[in-house]
């Protein structure tokens, strides 16, 4: 964090100087292997049944008192938990919502088939019942067979205390010392994700100031992880998971809280891989995350592994698995663009996995054949594929071609043909360089490449970070707003913050401080557009005439991937603008422009189309009146009435829906080679708003009618 806004520097001093102390005492002492564990938290868990959707069997075993499991009205009903080990299982903790079991027992298995009570009552009294133990076995089951009330069953909590008793213990010595280390974001050059892992209490890797962040380490071979430290400066995770890795690609989660402490954590886990993540998805203060040091126990390994590599060799990649091979790497071209239009557009931004930035030739020298980009793969590989996103100002004649010194060149793919947009090609080389070059221009401009990667083996790759997982299927509620306040109640301070000042695409409203949102004590958010001027602000045509309402859910909820719904009565007049929609939280965190960022508008309405709504997606190469979307009609007016307003999104694309009806899809793979890149995979946060005039919408006229008010029921996200 920068001076200008950290804590003081007196706390972050008496902070360091304990930390010094913690990780002296840390590297001499293994996190301990208490008989008493809770061994449960964040465990894979099956059951019988769920009441619905927002009520799933993960919510018994998250650690957050205020979500829960429930089961259809009916019985039998159980819920089990995979503690990922044999254990010896020594006490049960069931903290019960008001449907409650009057009889169930509680059972141990060591295949999640043949199962053992190690408790049995038929008086239940719900309530938190702390149950004292004694059984072994890898599942753990709680098995109802009487409800107490109508309902299903229902836990806020089910907690399993115990030991694994794995053999051999943890190791006293620091594994993740001195390895490589990456991290999704860093705060500024000062903070890198290295200084997580130099053993120095004075030193931090400290992330942008977004959910979700990551920190991940190379331990070199695959191991047993079996105790994680962590030793928090005073910007700490609220909520994260610990996973490891075999491959840095799929992760696996042996620890997860939201309700982290901060301080120094001291974790016991058992895992294996040769990778360690800490994945926080959500910060304890408005700040990044923040880490003096990550230190990793482990025991002997899972599985035997190959000697690991001295550190600053390549990594050989396992034989015939092909890998990005220019991640990060080193590119050079024969000219690159930096001015209004395309800013800073070197040749590593065609390497860099990131969708929204592109390598562009000099519009000054460039606009020229040949053009060309090559990237140093930093040792020989075997090149088998190469994927080029293209921008519009793309290669109608070009060469793929390979070399082992960057001076003599091999073809080994050559078109004259060249499509743009996204083109996979399959290839057969060798070399420590690749180049795309190009000898004639499909247009005037130059050439340019949003991405160029090189799929292959050998070289010395790094490895990407991981991508966001896809929703768990079935999803469950992760975060919502019903708006249950009373009359007159502002939104929700912890979930929304307002955006204040005119608005932009020429818009006619001035943004109140929630002066225009409150809740109705019917269970709606008001949103309501009024005529009446701000003195002292500025809107086309002179100071404001109209005031209105705009909140998000930035840096107090951001999530990539999910199904968002909100059930909405839009505003309906000539002039008014009412939308639901979604923007790329970088527009915040990194202070990226639009349409960098992307957006994901799920409802926009325009008043003089009463019947109509539109859904559309945004992002470099398609945006504004050429973003790529559909519009959706109705017989009457949507201002008439409630609607459901949904998109469902993962990294394969996107489904729109009004009402349960599709109105809009969007395939990824037909979306790169049609339209443009997608630029979908990161984190993004919710918007409403109610906006006047506008260039799209345009001006009220002498038909409209204020105020206008858009109702909003309430807005879910589902992961």
């Amino acid at each position: 964090m920068s001076p200008s806004r950290s804590p003081s520097g007196f706390r972050l001093g008496l902070l360091v100087a304990a930390a010094i102390i913690l990780i002296t005492s840390c590297f001499a002492l293994v996190p301990a292997m208490a008989a008493d564990s809770l061994l449960s938290q964040g465990r894979q868990v099956t059951v019988s049944s769920s009441e619905n959707a927002a009520f799933g069997g993960g919510n018994a075993v998250d650690g957050n008192a205020g979500s829960r499991w429930a089961s259809a009205f009916a019985d039998p009903q159980w819920i089990q938990v995979d503690l990922g080990a044999s254990a010896a299982v020594s006490r049960v903790v069931l903290s019960w919502e008001a449907a409650y079991g009057r009889a169930f027992q509680i059972q141990t298995s060591a295949d999640g088939a043949n199962w053992t009570p190690v408790y049995s009552t038929t008086t239940g009294t719900g309530g938190t019942q702390d149950l004292a133990v004694t059984g072994t076995g890898r599942y753990v089951r709680m098995y109802g067979t009487q409800r107490a009330t109508a309902y299903g069953f229902s836990l806020w909590e089910f907690q399993v205390y115990g030991s694994t008793g794995t053999a051999p213990g943890c190791d006293t010595a620091n594994a993740a010392l001195g390895r490589p280390a990456t991290a999704s974001s860093t705060e500024n050059a000062a903070f890198p994700a290295a200084n997580a892992v130099d053993g120095n209490a004075g030193t931090r890797w400290a992330s942008a100031s977004g959910d979700p962040q990551w920190i991940q380490i190379d331990l070199g071979s695959v191991k047993r992880v079996c105790g994680v430290t962590l030793i928090w400066e005073a910007a700490y995770a609220r909520s994260f998971q610990i996973q490891t890795s075999t491959d840095a690609n799929s992760f696996t989660t042996i620890y997860s809280t939201t309700t982290g402490t901060g301080g120094t954590q001291d974790i016991t886990v058992d895992g294996t891989g040769r990778y360690v993540r800490v994945y926080a998805t959500q910060r304890a203060t408005p700040y990044g995350d923040s880490l003096f040091e990550v230190i990793v126990h482990t025991g002997v390994p899972a599985t035997p592994t190959p000697p690991v590599t001295p550190t600053g060799d390549p990594v050989p990649p396992d034989p015939g698995l092909d890998r990005l091979l220019s991640y990060g790497k080193p590119g050079v071209a024969s000219s690159s663009q930096s001015d209004g239009n395309c800013f800073e557009c070197t040749p590593a931004r065609a390497f860099d996995r990131d969708l929204a930035s592109r390598w562009a030739t000099s519009s000054t020298t460039g606009w020229v054949d040949p053009g060309w980009i090559y990237v140093d793969l930093g040792a020989t590989a075997q090149i088998h594929k190469v994927i080029l996103q293209w921008d519009p100002a793309y290669a109608k004649s070009f060469q793929i071609q390979t070399s082992p010194d960057a001076a003599n060149w091999t073809p080994i793919y050559s078109t004259t043909t060249g499509t743009g947009f996204k083109q996979t090609l399959t290839v057969n080389g060798t070399g420590r360089y690749v180049r795309m070059y190009g000898t004639q221009r499909s247009s005037i401009y130059g050439y340019s490449l949003w991405e160029f990667q090189v799929w292959g083996t050998g070289g010395a790759p790094i490895t990407p970070p991981a991508l966001p997982a896809d929703p768990r299927n079935p999803p469950q509620l992760v975060w919502s707003d019903e708006f249950n306040t009373g009359a007159g109640t502002k939104p929700d301070a912890s979930k929304w913050r307002a955006e204040t000042g005119p608005g932009v695409n020429n818009e006619l409203q001035y943004y109140t401080d929630n002066a225009n949102a409150t809740t109705d004590g019917a269970g709606n958010l008001v949103m309501e557009a009024r005529k009446e001027t701000t003195a002292g602000s500025a809107c086309p045509g002179g100071p404001c005439q109209y005031t209105s309402s705009r909140i998000n859910t930035y840096g107090k909820f951001n999530f990539t991937y999910g199904r968002v719904e909100a059930r909405i009565k839009v505003s309906g007049t000539k002039g008014l603008w009412p939308a639901f929609w979604l923007l790329g939280a970088d527009f915040f965190d990194q202070g990226r422009p639009w349409p960098y960022v992307g957006e994901i508008d799920i409802m926009e309405h325009l008043g003089r189309e009463p019947q109509t709504v539109y859904s559309t997606i945004h992002a470099p190469a398609y945006f504004g009146g050429g973003g790529f979307g559909s519009p959706y009609s109705i017989a009457g007016d949507f201002a008439s009435d409630f609607h459901v307003f949904a998109v469902d999104w993962n990294s394969q694309g996107m489904r729109f829906t009004v009402d349960g009806a599709t109105i809009h899809t969007v395939d990824r793979a037909s979306l790169e080679t049609t339209r443009g890149p997608w630029v979908f995979d990161h984190p993004f946060f919710i918007i409403l708003n109610n906006a006047v005039g506008g260039d799209w919408p345009g001006p009220p006229d002498a038909t409209t009618v204020f105020p206008q008010k858009m109702l909003v029921d309430y807005v879910r996200v589902y992961q």
